[in-house]
């Protein structure tokens, strides 16, 4: 599984003109899953998420956790972090999942975070969004379980 997360001052996700997610200070993460993913992989990208340290302590060192700060978590999924760009002009997706499993396992990542913390927001899985942030360093990671 690909996480790739953005330290957020605020960001929201929106479908069809309607905010499906929200949150304030925390992360906004893009999440993709390939095809070999396993339900170790959904566990592993949780515990990193929520307790990568990305939010600085009072030295201004990146020490703490979305966990730490009480922050909000949102998961927005995006299988175009699975492309295969190396060449050509246009993307090769073969190494992400099947639509029905990419969905099992992005609710299952979900759940497993939600079970760590108290603000978990989501995209809508297969639906056109329009993902709005405010990029706080700006502090941006690709964490992957493989």
């Amino acid at each position: 599984m690909i996480g790739l997360l953005q330290r957020v001052s605020h960001a929201d996700v929106a479908v069809g003109g309607e905010t499906v997610g929200r949150i304030g200070r925390g992360l906004m993460v893009l999440v993709a899953v390939h095809r070999d993913d396993t339900e170790q992989d959904v566990r592993r990208l949780a515990e990193r998420l929520i307790t990568y340290r990305v939010f600085p302590d009072d030295e201004g060192r990146m020490n703490r956790s979305v966990q730490d700060i009480g922050g909000g978590l949102l998961l927005v999924p995006q299988f175009t972090l699975t492309a295969d760009t190396k060449k050509g002009t246009r993307a090769s997706f073969t190494k992400g999942a099947a639509p029905g499993m990419a969905s099992d396992c992005f609710d299952k990542l979900v759940e497993a975070c939600r079970a760590m913390l108290e603000t978990v927001e989501t995209g809508q899985f297969g639906a056109d969004m329009q993902v709005s942030l405010t990029n706080d360093g700006p502090v941006t990671f690709w964490l992957s379980t493989r």
